[in-house]
């Protein structure tokens, strides 16, 4: 079994690049192989009409289709009348993916939806799940969750599973999962597409978001998922406590990672301190990286630009793709009316620190000054976490939603306006297999973006050449000199240096690639009183390049730069405290997708005429069926949003790179 541990210099010393991949499975080698690594494009949070709130949004794509929708082929997809109008194709195929549908329910929304001769088929509950009205699909969505405990009471089995076999349904869907892995995985040498077998783990408690994707290295995986059923609720230890023992203790070649994801809707439950050694050992063994964005927000960090108070930061930034709420009721918009209470805003100060990943990183420095080791160390990806069998469908201007017909068409604006297209999983891999991939998140070689796909490194070392930027040999030179975007640092002297280097999107002939407008690097500290500190540091572009867009048609207006390089030395570095760095790259401004589709329907964010087109737009589609107010959201102000804008900036954010004193620097006065 193949483990790989973080990537760490001493004084800028990295052990040499691996000459080739060691593979955990039979496969060809792959013809393209770069030592010095290739940035390849994916997905690892996709639902199919496996999972239950897939198949009761009047979605029917299974993984198969998912994978050739990943490849570049169409797919089907309902309307907002629940028809299947509506054709979804990707604008460029990804480079991996995974299918990731819910544990939990597998066997039950087999036996609901895949045998009409089975009594349990006809079970109520399965008979509304197959319904057609929206509203009674709602209420299926509302029983599902209580009977996974994500309500006030505890997890249990559908009393369909009575009826019908859920036992074998799981099996048939959990052997279809590794079936189409397979079928779709590139063994050839060409090695054009990458597939793991993965799934959801779907704890929420209360509402209060603690998911996991767990993903597998290869094909040997567990006999069946470890859910919720297994381990209880708000028990997320127990599920590495299961993954080690029914995968990695077996022996049998099995390896897995668990990928938290949206810890802006975890209420703070995410992120803990470790109750225990085993905790603190598994979560850094299982979660090498977090989900830092997807369709339900951004993660990173939090900003209230109306009040000028963040969670935890003063970075304007910040307010990026932030939902109002703090647990999983943001989606609780049905006609566009907000149905809970609990989705409503949650002020600043009652925010979770740890829902931002910016904070829950500080406090793991913080936790290592006190008991010496940190327990939160993770690299930073995004997926998309479609429900619409659409991986890596985040580009603004061709979004279709992600909830099926709960976001088809006018319901996207109308219900799910706070939501986003999600973004991308990066990873620098010597070439596009598995064990490459898997290798790569392991050391948290990765990076995320929020839809778009700059290309972005990341090195730091007390070592690094001023000159960086200019060698023909510069990313084999970083290697040499420092490590990579996941790695470690420790230093006994010298002042610590960082290569940041970003290359724009290049885009594709219809929808060209957007220029960069500046690179920040973002530090964490904890200093010598036990105190947590950030600031953020624009360390190449202008922020002021006057760029923006043309607001009759959203076309880019004014230039950027098509690449950003530099070698940026730390100016407050002390050789004694703990801290972390990460790259943040930002695009100039484009049009969110929201605006592109209020401009679509006739409605334009930025015309003083706003709302008497969102009026005359509601009524077109009120005539064709729509109930309620569809357009409004469309002419919010700005001026009056903590977080909306009708623009934004797309983004990359790399994983930090951790300094850590070595003993010698703890003695040392700098």
């Amino acid at each position: 079994m193949l483990i790989n541990v973080d990537i760490t210099a001493e004084d800028g010393v990295l052990t040499p690049l691996q000459d080739g991949i060691p593979y955990s499975e039979d496969r060809i080698k792959c013809s393209n192989f770069e030592p010095t690594r290739q940035p390849l494009f994916g997905d690892l949070h996709v639902h199919t009409k496996y999972s239950f709130d897939s198949y009761l949004s009047g979605q029917r794509n299974n993984p198969d289709q998912a994978y050739r929708y990943a490849k570049g082929e169409s797919i089907t997809l309902p309307d907002a009348n629940n028809e299947p109008t509506v054709t979804a194709k990707i604008g460029r195929p990804l480079d991996f993916t995974s299918i990731t549908d819910h544990a939990e329910f597998l066997g039950q929304i087999n036996v609901c939806t895949e045998n009409s001769w089975s009594a349990g088929y006809w079970w109520p509950h399965c008979t509304m799940t197959r319904a057609s009205n929206l509203w009674v699909q709602l209420l299926s969505a509302s029983w599902w969750t209580n009977l996974g405990g994500q309500g006030t009471d505890r997890s249990e089995r559908s009393f369909a599973c009575t009826l019908g076999d859920c036992d074998q349904g799981q099996l048939d869907f959990w052997q279809d999962i590794q079936l189409q892995a397979e079928r779709h995985y590139d063994r050839s040498s060409n090695c054009k597409f990458t597939t793991f077998v993965g799934y959801e783990y779907t704890d929420a408690p209360d509402q209060k978001n603690m998911h996991r994707n767990v993903i597998f290295r290869n094909a040997n995986v567990t006999k069946l998922p470890v859910s919720v059923y297994e381990t209880g609720r708000g028990n997320f230890p127990e599920l590495w406590r299961r993954l080690r023992e029914e995968c990695i203790d077996q022996d049998q070649g099995c390896d897995v990672m668990a990928i938290p994801h949206n810890p802006n809707l975890s209420a703070g439950l995410m992120f803990r301190d470790p109750e225990t050694d085993e905790e603190r050992d598994n979560r850094l063994f299982f979660e090498p990286v977090v989900e830092l964005i997807q369709h339900k927000g951004a993660s990173e960090c939090r900003f209230d630009r109306l009040r000028g108070l963040g969670v935890g930061t003063e970075d304007e930034l910040c307010d990026f793709e932030q939902v109002l709420s703090d647990n999983l009721h943001m989606l609780s918009s049905v006609n566009g009316v907000v149905r809970s209470d609990r989705a409503e805003e949650v002020a600043i100060e009652s925010f979770g620190r740890r829902n931002m990943m910016r904070n829950v990183l500080k406090d793991g420095l913080l936790i290592e000054q006190q008991t010496g080791t940190n327990p939160f160390t993770m690299g930073f990806i995004g997926s998309t976490d479609t429900h619409s069998a659409t991986p890596g469908g985040a580009e603004e201007e061709n979004y279709v939603g992600h909830l099926g017909r709960r976001d088809s068409e006018y319901r996207n604006v109308q219900d799910h306006f706070f939501s986003n297209p999600g973004g991308h999983v990066v990873v620098w891999a010597e070439e596009n297999s598995r064990d490459a991939i898997f290798n790569a998140i392991r050391r948290k070689e990765t990076y995320a973006t929020s839809g778009t796909r700059p290309i972005l490194r990341f090195f730091g070392g007390a070592k690094l050449d001023p000159g960086l930027c200019d060698s023909p040999t510069m990313i084999e030179d970083a290697y040499a000199q420092g490590v990579p975007m996941g790695g470690e640092l420790s230093s006994t002297h010298g002042q610590l240096k960082f290569l940041v280097s970003v290359q724009k999107d290049p885009g594709a002939a219809q929808h060209p690639g957007t220029d960069l407008q500046r690179v920040q690097i973002i530090k964490g500290w904890v200093d010598s009183k036990g105190t947590t500190h950030e600031k953020v540091y624009d360390v190449a572009g202008d922020p002021d390049n006057g760029a923006g867009v043309n607001p009759l048609n959203c076309k880019p207006q004014g230039l950027g730069h098509s690449q950003l390089c530099t070698v940026w030395q730390d100016p407050q570095f002390d050789v004694r405290q703990n801290a972390f760095y990460y790259a943040r790259a930002a695009e100039n401004p484009t049009c969110r997708w929201s605006t592109h589709q209020c401009q679509a329907a006739g409605v334009n964010p930025f015309d003083k005429s706003c709302p008497a087109q969102a009026s005359a737009a509601n009524e077109r589609s009120i005539a064709l069926g729509a109930t309620g107010d569809v357009y409004s959201k469309c002419c919010l102000d700005p001026a009056t949003q903590p977080f909306y804008s009708p623009t934004i900036q797309e983004r990359a954010w790399s994983s930090p790179i951790w300094y850590k004193p070595s003993p010698l620097s703890l003695g040392d006065t700098q």
